[in-house]
């Protein structure tokens, strides 16, 4: 797993899939919120005039020279749930971020989000 402290300094830089298919650029890192583990990236995609920004989980993600790699494939991410780049996700379509992966998705007792952006 990567640690929260190290993967801050890849923001801006390039997310490959597990083939090294460049997907897009790191934008911010949302923490589960019941460990403040890095749980999911948004990515920067599109043309360069209509960027938006896609969910990919970090489970599996390692970092090299100037890139992270994440363990899902560029066309799953790129399908994904997406926010405009100026917008947060809203607590009602977090749980499609994780339908879209096949991860469970629990809220905290008191419903609370599962994830938070750091």
């Amino acid at each position: 797993m990567i640690q929260m402290a190290d993967i801050r300094e890849w923001r801006t830089h390039d997310v490959v899939d597990s083939r090294g298919r460049r997907i897009g650029e790191l934008e911010a890192i949302y923490v589960d919120t019941s460990t403040d583990e890095p749980a999911m990236a948004t990515v920067r995609v599109g043309l360069p005039t209509r960027h938006h920004l896609v969910f990919v989980p970090l489970d599996g993600a390692t970092a090299g020279p100037g890139y992270v790699r994440v363990a899902h494939d560029k066309a799953l991410v790129k399908q994904g749930p997406s926010i405009g780049t100026d917008d947060v996700l809203p607590a009602e379509d977090e749980e499609a971020v994780f339908r879209h992966y096949d991860l469970p998705y629990e809220t905290g007792a008191n419903g609370e989000r599962q994830l938070a952006r750091r």
